[in-house]
């Protein structure tokens, strides 16, 4: 399957995050403060981290939600960096769960120290997120980010709990990506949202916007599981991990009954076919799942761009609708 061309007038994220790009430098100078530590193999293992750069998208969110609610302060920059330490704990936290080798093109932590290193140092990021809100008093911050992360954990037992029986409906489905993805988008915007305003109907506006964009992110992330190589992961990963999708829960809902029940059976099975993935695939295409998919990731991101025109114009609510676009167009 090739993968559809981006609109000709879309913005690159380098594009979007040039709005809050002098921010985001300040950023990455507070964040890199934030996890200096006295242990020398901790400094070993958080510099080869830190090396890892990724997108930044969450505390581009954070940034331009703050923007977009009235402007950019102090409070917003730990808001940032509490995000992006919550976020590389759980990567790293993942990576020992899911005993992956590689992280974005390189070894992960766990491979290169051992599990017992790479869980104390995603440890280690957690502490250090709360020791920075505590000190500021950010408890509104810090009661966000923990909801998030509770929410987080939720998720991702049921879809264990449910992958082991199969048993997923749409409903199921994305109460699992709202919690164990949108959870943590949405902590960004209102976070953003909480340190540069008292406005409460922002706040909840904000948070609309960052659940849809993480619906539509995590559903961009499905679609890559049927086709698209070079992304960090291999093609038909979530697949073969029995993690269902929403284009095979739509596929399994719209197939005959006895359609259904033979792909039923290649998913229980315990030690797969070679042609079981290819098997699959074919049945998600046939049966539409991939055009749906993508139908409700569009619904998703129009309607963050909806509840963003709700804001005054300015630049910074431009790059958010501009962000959104780019959620289903990015490549990896």
């Amino acid at each position: 399957m090739s993968e559809e061309p981006s609109a000709p007038d879309a913005r690159t994220l380098r594009d979007i995050q040039s709005v809050v790009q002098q921010e985001l430098t300040a950023f990455q100078r507070s964040f890199r403060a934030s996890v200096s530590g006295s242990s020398g193999l901790l400094n070993t293992v958080t510099r080869y981290v830190l090396r890892q750069k990724g997108k930044r998208i969450r505390p581009t969110l954070v940034l331009l939600a703050a923007k977009v609610c009235g402007g950019i302060t102090e409070a917003t920059f730990r808001a940032a960096t509490l995000v992006e330490l919550l976020h590389t704990a759980t990567l790293v936290h993942d990576d020992v769960v899911d005993e992956a080798e590689t992280r974005r093109g390189a070894f992960s932590v766990n491979a290169l120290w051992g599990n017992r290193v790479a869980v104390l140092v995603g440890d280690y990021f957690l502490s250090q997120g709360l020791l920075l809100a505590l000190k500021h008093d950010d408890t509104r911050m810090l009661r966000i980010l923990s909801d998030a992360v509770r929410r987080m954990a939720e998720g991702e037992l049921l879809q264990v709990k449910r992958a082991r029986s199969l048993g997923f409906d749409e409903a199921t489905y994305f109460r699992i990506i709202s919690d164990k993805t949108a959870s943590l988008i949405s902590a960004c915007t209102m976070c953003g949202a909480v340190s540069a305003s008292d406005d409460a109907t922002a706040w909840e506006r904000m948070e609309t916007v960052g659940e849809q964009l993480g619906l539509a992110f995590q559903i961009r992330d499905d679609l890559f599981d049927y086709g698209t190589q070079g992304i960090g992961k291999p093609v038909g990963l979530d697949l073969k991990e029995k993690l269902t999708t929403l284009p095979l829960v739509f596929a399994l809902d719209q197939a005959d009954r006895a359609s259904r029940r033979q792909m039923v059976r290649i998913l229980r099975r315990r030690g797969r076919h070679p042609d079981d993935l290819a098997a699959t695939l074919a049945f998600v295409k046939e049966h539409g799942g991939l055009k749906y998919a993508r139908s409700r990731m569009v619904a998703c991101v129009q309607a963050a761009q909806e509840t963003l025109s709700t804001f005054p114009p300015s630049p910074a609510r431009e790059a958010m609708i501009a962000l959104a676009d780019y959620v289903t167009t990015r490549k990896r």
